[in-house]
């Protein structure tokens, strides 16, 4: 038997130094004939399951009006941190919205001119001042590989039946086919500025009746706005190739909620598949149920973030990311990604007050970057694995840690296993008769990487 080169081990954990950091690789050895280690995981290639679209997180005008207040230096630093294939994160699928969002600093519409059902008015002015500028710079760094999709929160003031875009409302039945030909106008608007549009969701939180700006949808009105408008509208502009992601909100009605769209055969071909967040519970099974269920549609995590001000230094924060990310990529989620890149000392700006975290948090007043504990954890998943990864079987002997394994294009192998107990653990690493043994630290994370 031909024996794998070395095991690198890449680990952060609490009580080290250890932030991302390379340790001494492990060596490939038959199977210990000893008695069973504290911790024993199993690698089996041989039966893969969803292909992994991407990592990121949300380019919004918060994040971009901060970097742009940080001098040059900074603001280099930070985007190499995230969007370096090399020495960075290698962030290869991002979102940003249509139109304001409690992470702007302001209201404000692309078509804000009431009664505009030309969409005379168009414009992206308020988009080009911070949110392009960081999104193009990104690109130059990332390049073609990165991916971009644009959910709004709310349609224009004009178009709702609230006359407001805080605060619910619906969109009003006469301004959908307008609102469907919005979604397709910004998407070639943004192409033209070297932005190009890989996905839209529908509508962010459709359930949700927020102080800031949202929009109400039932299921069965998602339902109709695909089939009778946003799907024909993209592709009479020749945009059927943009992916329509529904739900982009929590969990726990992940399935009801796409149920009726999925099956309504005129609606679900429009549909590419559905967007989760976590701020309602865990519900993780939630999407094994959908996958079960509807098998030919995708699932990707567009947002999640710890709510309740900027948190700094919280160590919990990267398991909580971790976590998360370990048990929806278990249950056939293609993708992760995380909410603001970058939010000030505060946890801001916002023009609602609602403050949270973000994995990078930065003071414009004196240029101090915080790189949080989540920040390192999601480099364990967005460094190693790269689009076009399957996920493969990972077996573990004990509950106490997580884990998850994948198969690189290139034949390479990821193991991430995360230990949130205050317990050290001996591990075994099994793969084809061989095996390598290291430690789980208590309050760590762990990536393993190897080529059979």
């Amino acid at each position: 038997m031909t024996s794998p080169a070395n095991c690198t081990v890449t680990r952060t954990a609490r009580d080290s130094g250890d932030r991302l950091t390379a340790l001494p690789p492990l060596t490939w050895a038959p199977v210990p004939p000893t008695k069973e280690p504290a911790l024993s995981l199993t690698v089996d290639p041989a039966c893969s399951f969803q292909t992994i679209e991407g990592f990121g997180g949300a380019f919004t005008e918060s994040a971009a009006v901060t970097l742009h207040s940080l001098p040059i230096e900074q603001q280099a630093e930070i985007l190499r941190a995230y969007f370096d294939p090399i020495n960075g994160h290698g962030y290869n699928l991002c979102r940003t919205h249509i139109n304001s969002c409690d992470f702007s600093v302001g209201n404000y519409a692309s078509a804000d001119q009431p009664g505009d059902f030309d969409l005379r008015h168009f414009n992206l002015d308020r988009d080009h001042r911070d949110i392009i500028p960081m999104i193009q710079a990104a690109r130059n760094l990332a390049g073609p590989d990165l991916k971009l999709f644009a959910s709004p929160w709310s349609p224009p003031a004009w178009m709702k039946t609230n006359g407001q875009m805080n605060l619910g409302g619906k969109l009003r039945p006469e301004c959908r086919d307008v609102w469907a030909r919005h979604y397709c106008r910004y998407i070639a608007e943004m192409a033209k500025v070297g932005a190009p549009i890989w996905g839209i969701t529908v509508q962010n939180e459709p359930a949700a009746t927020q102080r800031w700006d949202s929009c109400i949808y039932t299921a069965d009105e998602e339902r109709d706005f695909v089939r009778d408008y946003l799907g024909p509208a993209l592709h009479a502009a020749g945009l059927e190739s943009v992916k329509v992601i529904v739900w982009d909100h929590n969990r726990n009605l992940l399935y009801e909620r796409v149920q009726p769209i999925y099956n309504d055969p005129a609606a679900s071909r429009y549909v590419w598949g559905a967007g989760i967040h976590w701020y309602s519970g865990d519900n993780f099974d939630n999407a094994q149920a959908v996958h079960e269920r509807w098998p030919d549609k995708a699932i990707l995590f567009t947002e999640g973030c710890q709510e309740g001000g900027p948190h700094p230094g919280a160590w919990g924060l990267g398991e909580r990311y971790a976590r998360s990310m370990i048990a929806d990529l278990n249950r056939w989620t293609v993708g992760w990604v995380d909410w603001n890149l970058l939010l000030d000392d505060a946890g801001g700006p916002n023009h609602v007050g609602n403050f949270c975290s973000a994995p990078i948090m930065a003071s414009p007043s004196t240029g101090k970057i915080l790189y949080q504990s989540s920040y390192y954890y999601i480099g364990h998943f967005s460094r190693f694995i790269k689009r076009g990864a399957r996920r493969i079987i990972c077996a573990a002997t004990r509950d106490e840690v997580e884990t998850i394994a994948f198969q690189n294009l290139d034949q390479s192998i990821v193991v991430v296993v995360l230990n949130r107990t205050e317990s050290s653990l001996p591990l075994v690493l099994r793969h084809a008769g061989l095996a390598v043994t290291g430690t789980c630290p208590a309050r760590s994370i762990t990536t393993y990487g190897f080529t059979p």
